[in-house]
Formats: C-alpha cells, sequence, structure tokens
C-alpha cells in the first residue's frame, strides 16, 4: 500500500510526541513526513534531534506554506500550532484540496468554525478534528452503555470537571490566558469536554447556551499572588519563594520545571524548553493582562431537549470529573481521579475505573474498566490507528470527529464565552446552520 504523505504545521513537543514520533516509530509503513512548518527554527533542530530519521525533512517559516505544499506535495496536513492559527492553515489546505488532520480545537471562535465549514464544502480535502478522549475506555464504555439503552432516552447530562493547582496554574503562564490566543478555558479545554457530552447523548445540535464565570485564582487579585506587579516570570523571579503555586513543588534546593506541550524549543544557551525571543512558557500566572475566567458553569439546551449542566474549575487541589447522565429509564454514574500534578500531589480520591448503571426500577450494575495502554488514558493510541490505519470497519458507532463536531463543541464553549461577558443567554439556531 502506498504510504500517505504529511506536512506538519507547527512543531511542538506535542506535535513531536504525538504525531510525528508514531509517524517514524509505529506507522511508518503508512505514513510518511514530507515537510515541517514552524514559527522557531529551533524547533526544528530539537525535532530532528529526537527523530534522527527526519534530518532530511525541508522545514519552512509561516509564511512559506504555500512553497511547503508545492515542493513537498503532501497528501494532508496536520494542525499543530498554537489554537489561535488553526483556522488559517486549515482552511490554506483545503483551499488545495488537501485532507487536514487538526489538534483540538479546531479553532478558537464559531466565526472561525463556520469558514472552516465552508471551505469544507468547497474541497475534495476533509478535516479530521483530533477529539482523542472519546477513545479513552471508560469513555466508549460510556457510550456503548447509552447506545444499549441503559438510561432509555437521554434527557439530562450533569459534568463537573476539575482542574488541580499544578495543571490548571499552567495555562496561566502560557498564551492561552488570552482570549485571543485560546478562545478562553471555556473552549482550549472545555471544548473537549463539551465534545464527549454531544458524543455520547448522540452530537444533537446545541442551541441554547446561558453561563457564568470569574476569575478567581489568577491574575493581580489572585489570593496567592505576591504582589500586583507585571512583567515577571518564574525562571528568573525573585518572588518565587512567595509564590504559593510554585513552591508548592519545589525546595531551596530545587526548581520545578517549566514545560508547554504546544510550543516547546529546546534552548541550549538557558537550559530551558523555549526561545525567549519568540515566546515564554514561564509567564507570572498573576499579570494583569490575563482575560479569561478560571471558574465556569453553564447551562447547555440541545435541540432536542436534552439539559447539560458543566462547570469546570481551574485551581482545585486534585483532579479529575464527575459524571451523570440521566434518562427515562435510569442513570449513568462515571467519575475520573488523578491529573498532570497528582505526582507531586497525590489524589485522595479512588483511581479505580468503573462505571455505574441504575435503572429506575432494579439494582445497580458496576462494570469496572481497565485502563487503556499510553497517554489520555489510551486515547492517544486509539486515535492514531484511526488516523493513519483507516477506521476501525466493525466498530458499531462513530468515533473519529469530523468539523461538524468541532464545531458544536467550540461553538458551546464560545457562547459559554459569550454568555458570561455579555450576560445573556446565547442562541446557536444561525450557527448550527452550518
Amino acid at each position: 500500500m502506498e504510504k500517505r504523505r504529511y506536512a506538519v504545521c507547527g512543531v511542538s513537543g506535542r506535535a513531536i510526541a504525538m504525531w510525528l514520533k508514531p509517524i517514524y516509530e509505529t506507522f511508518s509503513n503508512r505514513a510518511e513526513l514530507v515537510g515541517m512548518l514552524d514559527i522557531d527554527p529551533m524547533r526544528f533542530k530539537i525535532c530532528k534531534q529526537q527523530l534522527p530519521a527526519a534530518e532530511n525533512v525541508p522545514t519552512y517559516m509561516p509564511d512559506e506554506f504555500d512553497k511547503m505544499i508545492e515542493e513537498t506535495r503532501p497528501d494532508a496536513v496536520i494542525v499543530v500550532s498554537k489554537d489561535c492559527f488553526h483556522a488559517h492553515y486549515i482552511v490554506k489546505s483545503l483551499e488545495k484540496n488537501l485532507d487536514v488532520i487538526t489538534e483540538k480545537p479546531m479553532t478558537t471562535n464559531w466565526e472561525d468554525a463556520i469558514k472552516v465549514r465552508e471551505a469544507e464544502k468547497k474541497s475534495k480535502g476533509k478535516v479530521i478534528c483530533t477529539f482523542n478522549y472519546r477513545y479513552n475506555p471508560q469513555h466508549r464504555l460510556i457510550k456503548e452503555l447509552v447506545l444499549a439503552g441503559k438510561v432509555g432516552r437521554v434527557t439530562h447530562v450533569d459534568l463537573n470537571w476539575y482542574i488541580d493547582i499544578h495543571h490548571g496554574a499552567s495555562y496561566f503562564n502560557r498564551w492561552n490566558r488570552t482570549r485571543e490566543n485560546s478562545g478562553s478555558l471555556s473552549i482550549h479545554k472545555a471544548s473537549h469536554h463539551f465534545d464527549l457530552v454531544n458524543w455520547w447523548i448522540g452530537s444533537p445540535d446545541p442551541s441554547q447556551i446561558h453561563a457564568f464565570g470569574a476569575l478567581n485564582h489568577y491574575g493581580p487579585e489572585g489570593p496567592f499572588n505576591p504582589s500586583k506587579k507585571d512583567g515577571r516570570h518564574c525562571t528568573s523571579c525573585e518572588e518565587r519563594r512567595n509564590c504559593a503555586y510554585k513552591s508548592r513543588w519545589e525546595t531551596r534546593a530545587t526548581v520545578a520545571q517549566i514545560h508547554d506541550d504546544h510550543l516547546d524549543s529546546f534552548n541550549e544557551k538557558l537550559g530551558v524548553l523555549y526561545t525567549p525571543e519568540i515566546y515564554r512558557p514561564d509567564m507570572c500566572i498573576f499579570d494583569s493582562e490575563i482575560n479569561i475566567q478560571d471558574t465556569i458553569v453553564a447551562n447547555v439546551k440541545y435541540a432536542n431537549n436534552i439539559l447539560l449542566n458543566y462547570s469546570a474549575n481551574f485551581s482545585t487541589p486534585y483532579e479529575g470529573y464527575r459524571l451523570a447522565i440521566n434518562g427515562t429509564h435510569g442513570r449513568i454514574e462515571a467519575e475520573e481521579w488523578g491529573g498532570a500534578g497528582s505526582t507531586a500531589f497525590p489524589c485522595p480520591r479512588s483511581t479505580d475505573h468503573y462505571v455505574d448503571c441504575y435503572p429506575i426500577f432494579g439494582s445497580r450494575e458496576r462494570i469496572s474498566v481497565k485502563p487503556g495502554v499510553g497517554g489520555h488514558g489510551g486515547g492517544d493510541s486509539g486515535i492514531l490507528e484511526d488516523v493513519f490505519l483507516g477506521v476501525e470497519e466493525d466498530r458499531p458507532y462513530d468515533i473519529l470527529a469530523t468539523s461538524k463536531d468541532g464545531l458544536n463543541a467550540i461553538s458551546i464553549g464560545d457562547a459559554v464565552f459569550k454568555s458570561i461577558t455579555q450576560g445573556k443567554i446565547i442562541d446557536l439556531t444561525e450557527v448550527m446552520k452550518y
């Protein structure tokens, strides 16, 4: 079988680990990397250090996208850039009739998501939105239980997500902290959660959203801010020892590593994973430029009258979620605990994986779940197989997300931000026409 040719936009730490390394080490008989594009030449260097087989792959700067496509003739483009540039590369790829594999979120607002949908309709190319968390074994089981009729007709979903102080604070060290770059955490992070709900309940169109939110932990008014001062950086901050968020993982003799999955490059002179002249992932979590929320609650009504209650908090002592799916004939409950900071701050709750089914009339059924292998509880390995080997033919339900799935999830997240900032219910009827 002929190999498919791939170009990548964004040679980040995540791009290398999630996409480029598997191309060379797992799917080399089906995939070939033919071009790399990024704003920082140092990332090309570190990529080729980590993947010597990529030594001769040509590299390009952001203004050389057309040149890259002309010279390397890819079949598909993998988009792993900063969120706010996703739409640009997706649309340009579709205009050249290329398939696109885009990291989530697909875009940072519904307006750009509509542009992607419109471009795809005119193109021979198709968009895959990599909502890898769908592939987590626990999440697949929940989908299968809903399809099996365990709750009857779904009427209501309750989902509460908790992001620990290590993981949550990291978003405010980085570019994610501004609406302009990430769309807000209601898109960058929560759109993944909204996609899970959409997928579990059969992907109906969201209709109306009402939300509240606040910046309670970060920004200049954060209760643990040593002083109101902009421009500090964690690696050189004189007040670092007085910052509870940093000293929690440090001693006088050690300094916690600052790491960014999306825009890392190894700087040999400084010994850190970024190029300061281009981007720093160690910006102070108490800076005044932060213009997104760290605490979110939202109500969503779908076109088929299913209701969703959602909340997210980005500074909790431990990480995980609680889920309940209610229906005419029963209820499903699930939890998942752990998180990015769990090695430094172990979660006090059980990390066993199981799903409970409660029929309206009857006894609880508890189903244990074996965790998957690899990142995101096995979600990463599962989606890579579907992307590079093709969708598993005997799977009885769709799981690989499309641009419409991306639009639906992003629209909820964008409506959440707009409802919070505008103080009103947001109607998505017109958006859903695309």
